[in-house]
């Protein structure tokens, strides 16, 4: 990926990890344009019981420009039913929008372990998943050879959407 070209990535995190996604923004503002506005119990679709549309939704509002979807593994992000429906919808390849490639990172503050989305360890496979799942970049020149990955992925394998929509947040 040259380095003048940057990829608008939708960053999807929990909540309560707000400081350290908005580092992660900021420290490789030089490899991608983020996308970090997310899902809340604020949009007007939330409500509906029909799964289609609340992904479609989700992609219209939030993903639709994004090529590649960054999960930030904190604590609790596998408990957010929000992470699960943005993963769902990054995964959905519709006539209007084109799935996006998918990788998970952890946090620094979470070190090397952690608890992935249900949606995402469906993904997960060693180099024949769709996603992959790294702990925090050591620069700029990795994190951008993971989103190659990513986008390679997204050309060349077929993802697993075929999970309900998780309904509420577990308790973490």
């Amino acid at each position: 990926m040259a380095d003048a070209v940057r990829p608008k990535v939708f960053i999807c995190y929990h909540h309560a990890d707000q400081k350290e996604a908005d580092a992660f923004a900021e420290d490789f503002a030089d490899v991608f344009i983020a996308r970090m506005l997310g899902v809340s119990d604020s949009d007007d679709f939330i409500d509906s019981t029909d799964a289609d549309y609340v992904i479609k939704r989700i992609r219209e509002k939030y993903l639709t420009d994004s090529t590649v979807t960054i999960v930030l593994i904190g604590a609790c992000t596998w408990a957010r039913r929000y992470v699960d429906w943005e993963i769902a919808s990054t995964l959905r390849n519709d006539p209007v929008n084109k799935r996006s490639g998918l990788l998970a990172i952890n946090l620094a503050s979470l070190g090397k372990t952690g608890t992935l989305p249900d949606r995402l360890k469906d993904n997960l496979d060693g180099e024949n998943g769709y996603a992959r799942w790294w702990v925090y970049p050591t620069g700029s020149s990795q994190l951008r050879n993971w989103i190659e990955i990513a986008l390679d992925a997204r050309d060349t394998k077929t993802p697993d959407n075929s999970r309900n929509l998780r309904e509420r947040s577990a308790t973490c």
